[in-house]
């Protein structure tokens, strides 16, 4: 599988036989609702950068929120489509780490943001 095409997959649709639409609009609300995480993230970033400026180091915390929204967006639609295919081949469900990396995603922003404060308050 060429790495385009592990990150891409080719539209699902062209798999197998419809499933209940109702399957298909909730893949396509999960896929949304990792979207709107995605973008909570960019503006939890972005916004520490630019209001926290005067705690040392926040550079560091805001680019790490941008590279988990960056994972995150761009993991979404790749489970999207893999959970669409599966569906219209009647197979299970593929596993997902996307949930996994966004816990210790943000369980590691959130050491880094003490650890931060705690240099900073000294």
């Amino acid at each position: 599988m060429k790495l385009r095409e592990y990150l891409f997959p080719p539209d699902p649709r062209g798999w197998g036989v419809d499933p209940d639409y109702r399957f298909t609009l909730a893949n396509e609300r999960t896929f949304l609702s990792w979207i709107r995480t995605s973008l909570a993230l960019v503006a939890g970033g972005l916004g520490s950068i630019v209001v926290l400026k005067d705690i040392e180091g926040v550079e560091v915390i805001g680019v790490m929120v941008l590279a988990l929204a960056f994972v995150t967006a761009s993991t979404a639609f790749r489970r999207w489509s893999l959970n669409e295919r599966a569906m219209r081949l009647d197979q299970p469900l593929p596993a997902s780490y996307l949930p996994q990396i966004t816990a210790i995603g943000v369980a590691l922003i959130g050491v880094a943001a003490v650890i931060l404060l705690v240099i900073d308050s000294r």
